[in-house]
C-alpha cells in the first residue's frame, strides 16, 4: 500500500490578491506520492546559557525508483552549524566541510558514481536546504545536525526557539532567482505529512521558576530544582508549521551574568555576559514621532492582520500624549493613514484602527518600496526624532537589501520591528532592528501582543546604558567578535564573544553612561567559569563574528568572502560559502537513474493559502486524518509512553490502517525484546487470537520497547 498523502500543483492565480508567480506554489493532498521526509526531530539540552542542539532527519524512499530529496528548513538566526552526520545501514559517515562550491562538485560527483551522499548548504542565516541523493527504493537515511547556540535574557526572561518552517517568500523585488524558496507547501488545514518532535533538557544552574510555551502544548518535568524536562505533549495539531517557543524564568528574575572561558590547543575562547543596573530614572525625556508601517500583504490577511490591529491599538495606547503618529499601509503599494503627523488621542487612534481594519490582506509584499516611501514623508518638526514601527510576517527575499536600505538612512529614523505570526522570518525581523541599533518584538497572539506593546514602551522610555565600551587590566583579550557594543535599551545583559592569551586574570572593565550619569562595573577574570565543557565558545565566537562580517551586510568584496570561508573552514561552520557534504563510498546506483523530489512544506499556522500565490478550495476528503489511536494500559514513563507511540505509528501505521477498515480494534502484545508476540482482532463483541495477523507484525521490532506491553488500537 502506498502513502495516503501526496501534493497535487493547484495553479489557479487571483490577479491583485496574490503573490508573484515565482513565489513557492501551492499543493493540496491526494493520494500515491512519494514523501522523502519521515521525521524530523529536535533535542536541545541547554546547560546555563548554551544550547546544544541536535535535529535528526529521516529520509525515505517508498517508491520503486532511486530518487534525490531536496528539503528547505529554518534553525535559530544564532545557530553555529558545527557538525553532520548521514547514517546508512548502520554505518556513520562524518560530513566534511567545503568552500560552497567544492562542495557541490564533491556531492555531484558522488551522485554521478551512484554513492548515496547529503549535501547540507545555508541560503539565510536562517534558512538551509538539504539534499539527499541515490536514496534507493526501501533505503532509510538519518542524517543529524548539530548547532550551537547562547541564549540571551530579556526582561529576565529567557527564551529557546526552534523554527519549524520557511514561510512563503514574495519574490517580485528580488534580482535573483532562487531555488530555495520555489518549494511546495501543503494547502491550510493539511496535516504534517512527516513526523515532528522536539524535547529540551534544561540545565540552568540555578532554580527555575517557570517553563511556558505559547506555540505547543507541553510536558514539563523536574528532576530536580535546577533540571526540567520538556516534551510536546500529544494534544499538538500539526506541530510542524509553526516556530517552537519556549520561554523560562529562574527564580527571583535572575540571570545567568558572569564570564565563560575555554582553553583550547591553539586559541583560547571567552563570553562575557553583564547585566547593567537598571535602576534609572530619566527626566525631560524628548518627544518623538513615530510612523507605524503595517504589511497587508497576502500572507498578513486574516489571523495575523488581526494581530497587527491589537498591536497596533496597544502600541499607540503605550505612547506619550505629547508623541505624534502615522499609519502606512503596504502590501503592492502604500498608503496613508493621513496627509500629515496626527497627535495621541483617543479619536485619532481609533480612527488609525478602522483604517487598518479596512487595509484588507491582499497582493505582494513590496517592503522597499515601502521603506523608500517612508523615508520621503516630511517630518513635522525636524527637531523631533522619527521613529519608523515595521509590522510584518518577513515573508520576502531582499532582505540585505533592506538592511543596506536602512543603513544609508540612519540619520533619517530609527527602526524597530514586529514580527507576527507562527513562523515570521527572523532573519528579516532581527536584522533590520539590529542594523538600525534597534530592538525586534515578536508576537504570535493577540494576548502576546498586548505584552510586546509593553516591552516597546519600556524600551524607548528607558535607554538602561549608552555609549558602551569594554576593556581589560591584567587580561589579555584581543579579537572581539563584535566591533562596537550597541545601545542597551531593553533588559537585556552585555555579551562580548572574544580570544585570549596567557592565563585568566585579571580584570574586565565596562564603562558607559546611563542617561546622564557615567557608567562603570569592573569584573574579575578569576571569578569566571573555565571548563572543557565550554568547548562551544570557540564556535560561537566564529558565528558572531561572521555574522558581524557577512549577516547583515549586502555590499561586501572578495576580502570579506574570503575571510567568512576561511572561518568556516577553520572552526567547521556551515556559512553562506562553506557547506557540508557526507558521502556513502558504497556504489549502490550504477546506472545513474534518478528522480528529484522536493519535500513539501507545512502551510505556516494562521498563514491562509493566498500567501503562495495561489487560492484554490481544499476539499475535506484531501485531507490527510490520524486513522487510529493507541491506548496503553500498562504504567510506563510518561517519555518511554511517548517515544514507543511515536516508534509505533512510524513502524506500522500502514499495516495497522489497513486491518482497522475490517475490524473495529486490535490489540498487540509485545514482548521485552520489542517483538510482537501476540494479535488480537475485536470482532462481533469478542476478541480473537489472529495467526495470520501476528506473521506481519512479527517482521517488525521496536526498539523502545523494554518490558512485556499489550496496545490496543482504535480507529
Amino acid at each position: 500500500m502506498k502513502l495516503l498523502y501526496t501534493f497535487l500543483l493547484c495553479a489557479i492565480c487571483f490577479a491583485g490578491f496574490s503573490q508573484d508567480t515565482d513565489s513557492p506554489y501551492l499543493l493540496v493532498s491526494t493520494e500515491n506520492a512519494t514523501i522523502p521526509l519521515k521525521s524530523s526531530i529536535t533535542e536541545a539540552n541547554i546547560a546555563g546559557t548554551i544550547a546544544h542542539v541536535r535535529v535528526t532527519q529521516v529520509y525515505q524512499n517508498k517508491g520503486t525508483e532511486p530518487i534525490e530529496a531536496k528539503y528547505v528548513f529554518p534553525l535559530s538566526t544564532q545557530a553555529a552549524v558545527h557538525k553532520m552526520h548521514m547514517i546508512v545501514d548502520d554505518r556513520l559517515v562524518v560530513a566534511k566541510i567545503f568552500e560552497k562550491q567544492e562542495a557541490k562538485k564533491v556531492y555531484d560527483t558522488a551522485i554521478e558514481e551512484g554513492k548515496r551522499a547529503a549535501k547540507l548548504e545555508q541560503h539565510r542565516p536562517n534558512v538551509f536546504q538539504m539534499n539527499v541523493g541515490n536514496i534507493m527504493p526501501g533505503d532509510e537515511i538519518t542524517i543529524d545536525i548539530y548547532y550551537t547556540e547562547m541564549l540571551v535574557p530579556v526582561n529576565g526572561e529567557y527564551q529557546f526557539v526552534a523554527p519549524a518552517v520557511v514561510g512563503p517568500r514574495f519574490t517580485g523585488e528580488s534580482t535573483e532567482t532562487e531555488g530555495s524558496f520555489a518549494m511546495p507547501y501543503t494547502a491550510k488545514g493539511i496535516a504534517d505529512s512527516f513526523d515532528f518532535d522536539i524535547s529540551v533538557r534544561l540545565n540552568a544552574g540555578m532554580v527555575i521558576q517557570h517553563v511556558n510555551s505559547a506555540s505547543h502544548e507541553i510536558t514539563v518535568d523536574y528532576p530536580d530544582a535546577k533540571t526540567a524536562e520538556i516534551v510536546l505533549s500529544e494534544e499538538n495539531k500539526n506541530p510542524s508549521n509553526r516556530d517552537f517557543i519556549m520561554k523560562y524564568n529562574l527564580r527571583g528574575n535572575q540571570i545567568q551574568t558572569g564570564l565563560l572561558l575555554y582553553e583550547g590547543e591553539e586559541e583560547n575562547f571567552f563570553s562575557f555576559q553583564m547585566e547593567p543596573n537598571m535602576n534609572v530614572v530619566l527626566d525631560d525625556i524628548p518627544s518623538r514621532e513615530y510612523l507605524f508601517i503595517v504589511d497587508v500583504s497576502g500572507s498578513m490577511n486574516g489571523y495575523p492582520l488581526e494581530v497587527s490591529r491589537t498591536l497596533m491599538r496597544n502600541l499607540l495606547c503605550e505612547l506619550r500624549m505629547t508623541d505624534t503618529f502615522n499609519v502606512q499601509l503596504f502590501a503592492s503599494s502604500s498608503t496613508m493613514f493621513s496627509e500629515v503627523l496626527v497627535e495621541i488621542n483617543e479619536q485619532n487612534i481609533e480612527a488609525a484602527i478602522r483604517f487598518l481594519s479596512e487595509g484588507q490582506g491582499g497582493g505582494g509584499t513590496q517592503l522597499l518600496s515601502a521603506l523608500q516611501t517612508a523615508y520621503k514623508l516630511p517630518r513635522k518638526d525636524m527637531s523631533v526624532a522619527r521613529s519608523m514601527v515595521v509590522i510584518t510576517d518577513g515573508y520576502v527575499s531582499v532582505e540585505k537589501e533592506a538592511f543596506e536600505l536602512i543603513r544609508n538612512n540612519l540619520d533619517q529614523a530609527s527602526v524597530f520591528t514586529f514580527g507576527i505570526g507562527s513562523s515570521v522570518n527572523r532573519y528579516l525581523v532581527e536584522g533590520m532592528a539590529k542594523v538600525s541599533n534597534s530592538e525586534s518584538f515578536i508576537a504570535t497572539t493577540s494576548e502576546e501582543a498586548a505584552e510586546v506593546a509593553k516591552d516597546f514602551a519600556n524600551y524607548i522610555a528607558t535607554p538602561l546604558l549608552t555609549r558602551v565600551k569594554i576593556e581589560s587590566k591584567g587580561f589579555d583579550m584581543y579579537d572581539l567578535a563584535q566591533k562596537s557594543i550597541p545601545d542597551v535599551f531593553a533588559a537585556r545583559p552585555v555579551v562580548v564573544h572574544g580570544k585570549y592569551k596567557g592565563k585568566a586574570e585579571g580584570k574586565i572593565i565596562v564603562t558607559g553612561y546611563q542617561g546622564k550619569k557615567r557608567f562603570r562595573q569592573v569584573y574579575n577574570v578569576t571569578d569566571g567559569q573555565l571548563s572543557k565543557q565550554n568547548k562551544a565558545l570557540g564556535y560561537l565566537w566564529a558565528r558572531k563574528r561572521i555574522g558581524e562580517l557577512d549577516d547583515y551586510k549586502k555590499l561586501f568584496n572578495e576580502d570579506v568572502k574570503a575571510e567568512v570561508v576561511a572561518l568556516g573552514l577553520k572552526y567547521n561552520l556551515l556559512t553562506n560559502y562553506t557547506s557540508f557534504v557526507a558521502v556513502d563510498e558504497a556504489i549502490v546506483n550504477k546506472d545513474g537513474t534518478l528522480t528529484k523530489v522536493k519535500q513539501p512544506l507545512p502551510m505556516p499556522d494562521n498563514v491562509n493559502n493566498s500567501a503562495v500565490g495561489a487560492e484554490a478550495e481544499v476539499k475535506e476528503t484531501s485531507k490527510f486524518k490520524r486513522t487510529f489511536n493507541i491506548i496503553i494500559e500498562d504504567e510506563i514513563a510518561k517519555n518511554v509512553k511517548r517515544q514507543l507511540t511515536m516508534e509505533f505509528k512510524v513502524m506500522y501505521a500502514k499495516l495497522v490502517s489497513e486491518y482497522l477498515k475490517k475490524y473495529e480494534s486490535l490489540r498487540i502484545k509485545f514482548n521485552a525484546q520489542g517483538k510482537v508476540i501476540r494479535v488480537e482482532k475485536f470482532e462481533n463483541g469478542s476478541w480473537i487470537v489472529d495467526e495470520s495477523m501476528l506473521l506481519d507484525f512479527e517482521k517488525i521490532s521496536i526498539k523502545s520497547v523494554k518490558k512485556e506491553i499489550t496496545l490496543t488500537l482504535k480507529k
